[in-house]
């Protein structure tokens, strides 16, 4: 008993030159590999995926003569390394259009998806058309006709 004491005091005495013996690791981690068939206590399972932002461009098709592949033009705004102005930057993408129903001129989005060849890892995806600002009866030119009471010579044509 009286040899155990002085053994377990002489232990504390010591002291070691390495950061990780001086009691920064737990023991428990130093006591006894462990191999990866037992069981350990498990968590409950909340694995959430990682969010990203999907890549999505918008673009203008310039080529659609391949089949189900379209060739969509992406221009961007970046300023000039030199004179900080924005310029315009133009890169062509091939996409996936499964049905052949883009032609050129048409507005389309590009939505990321997985490799569908060395080139194409883009789905086209229409766009929907912008609302335009409806025109009032009345108002063709927009000049306020109305306001003064007064009709445009295009009126007066049409009214004679």
């Amino acid at each position: 008993m009286l040899l155990t004491m002085s053994l377990t005091s002489s232990f504390n005495s010591l002291t070691l030159s390495t950061p990780f013996l001086h009691g920064t690791t737990q023991l428990s981690h130093l006591s006894k590999p462990t191999s990866s068939l037992t069981l350990r206590p498990t968590k409950p399972f909340t694995f959430l995926p990682p969010i990203r932002a999907m890549k999505s461009l918008q673009g203008k098709v310039v080529c659609a003569t391949s089949d189900k592949t379209v060739a969509v033009e992406v221009t961007r705004l970046a300023p000039h390394p030199k004179y900080k102005r924005r310029v315009r930057k133009k890169k062509k993408y091939q996409a996936h259009d499964p049905e052949n129903q883009f032609k050129v001129g048409d507005l389309v989005q590009l939505e990321k998806s997985k490799p569908i060849s060395k080139t194409k890892s883009f789905l086209a995806v229409p766009v929907p058309a912008r609302k335009k600002k409806e025109k009032k009866e009345g108002e063709e030119g927009g000049v306020g006709s109305q306001e003064l009471g007064i009709p445009l010579e295009s009126q007066q044509e049409l009214q004679a």
